[in-house]
């Protein structure tokens, strides 16, 4: 096993594209780093890099002590799994996880060894003597697992290699690529679109926008403090509720689209700065026994079960204001047309400077306070459209 470095890596094409514009990761021995972002951001051109399929306009990339620049992908001892699976169609699950071991001159005994190993790892015994096209999606992606596997390599790969799945079967192979990945001890890269495979997947996140890593740290560190706006809209579902304003007097914002904020979560913001203020939608209560800090008009109600997502805009906003969602309990009753007070749980308000879009203040701790206890007890009282109780 090993570590990964990767050292102001950059990837520029013929005509000037930087597609990777300097790049520095330090990926512990044993660790899933996932690299997550909009289609376009360069994620999968830098797994590329450091497969050895895509050259390195400039930076280093190390695994272990060697830098492996000029190295050719089959002499940098890695092992990728890809979306699509890349199965010989002809040939058994065996022959398919043997066969990279058979290029390599090993020992038939070693090769069988090594086979039975992983089959019976990713439970796949039965299957062996089947072909691709008799295996489920799941099957095959476990197959192109195992013949990554046999070979211990240093470091694994991945590019996106659930996106074929549907989202059941996505959600069982996320739990065994980590749970796999845990028992090997094998240094990983993996690579998605998908926030959701990202924050349950890495040890380190590396969130990726045009070309460069807008934030890089652990899932709930991530979530918790995020360096940007787009990282904020970025992680998390339903994303961030991010609103143009400026401040006013202490404890008060002055949103563009009208209205105001008035709350204790607020970080200090000096009046007038323009400032863009994000709350998470499971951030947001019923003010129940407390002041109200924002009112929603409720305009679409989306029940989830566990979950009631509800979406409006903020009493006097302009025509055409940003909706806001609010992520309430499941057994809150509310409509379109209802007026929700809502309060913001303490330590969960951001603010990011409009220009730069990077992180402003930093919101304080979420606490154990009463008020904030308060605001979920608060928010499992059922609303009609009257309000009435």
């Amino acid at each position: 096993m090993a570590t990964i470095q990767l050292a102001d890596v950059r990837k520029t094409y013929a005509g000037g594209v930087e597609a990777v514009k300097g790049i520095s990761i330090d990926i512990a021995d044993g660790t899933m780093c996932v690299l997550v972002g909009p289609s376009g951001c360069g994620k999968s051109t830098l797994l590329r890099m450091v497969a050895g399929l895509e050259t390195i306009s400039s930076g280093t990339v190390s695994i272990g002590p060697k830098v492996v620049n000029e190295l050719g992908p089959a002499e940098r001892d890695i092992a990728m799994v890809f979306q699509n699976y890349a199965l010989y169609p002809h040939m058994s699950v065996y022959d398919n996880m043997a066969y990279g071991l058979r290029n390599r001159g090993m020992a038939k005994d070693e090769i069988e060894r090594r086979v039975r190993e992983a089959a019976a790892t990713l439970e796949l015994g039965s299957l062996l003597d089947r072909k691709p096209r008799q295996l489920s999606g799941g099957q095959r992606q476990r197959v192109a697992m195992g013949r990554a596997i046999v070979r211990s390599p240093q470091a694994f790969l991945f590019d996106e290699p659930l996106s074929n799945l549907d989202a059941k079967l996505r959600g069982q192979m996320r739990v065994e690529i980590r749970n796999l990945q845990r028992r090997l001890g094998v240094t990983s890269i993996y690579v998605t679109h998908d926030q959701v495979e990202a924050m349950t997947l890495a040890d380190t996140l590396v969130v990726m926008n045009g070309g460069v890593a807008e934030q890089i740290g652990a899932p709930l560190d991530i979530y918790e403090r995020p360096a940007s706006i787009f990282v904020a809209g970025f992680i998390g579902a339903p994303a961030m509720n991010l609103v143009a304003a400026e401040g006013g007097a202490p404890g008060e914002l002055v949103l563009s689209e009208g209205g105001t904020i008035r709350s204790a979560a607020l970080p200090p913001v000096p009046a007038g700065r323009a400032v863009t203020f994000g709350v998470r939608p499971e951030h947001l209560a019923i003010a129940e026994g407390r002041p109200a800090e924002m009112e929603l008009r409720v305009e679409a109600v989306e029940t989830l079960g566990a979950d009631t997502l509800a979406h409006g805009r903020l009493a006097n906003a302009a025509t055409g204001a940003r909706a806001i969602i609010a992520r309430l309990p499941g057994s809150i009753r509310i409509a379109a047309g209802d007026m929700l007070p809502l309060a913001i749980d303490r330590g969960a308000a951001h603010l990011f400077d409009r220009e730069t879009g990077r992180r402003l203040a930093a919101a304080a701790q979420r606490s154990e306070a009463p008020d904030a206890a308060a605001g979920g007890t608060a928010a499992r009282i059922s609303f009609s459209r009257s309000m009435s109780t």
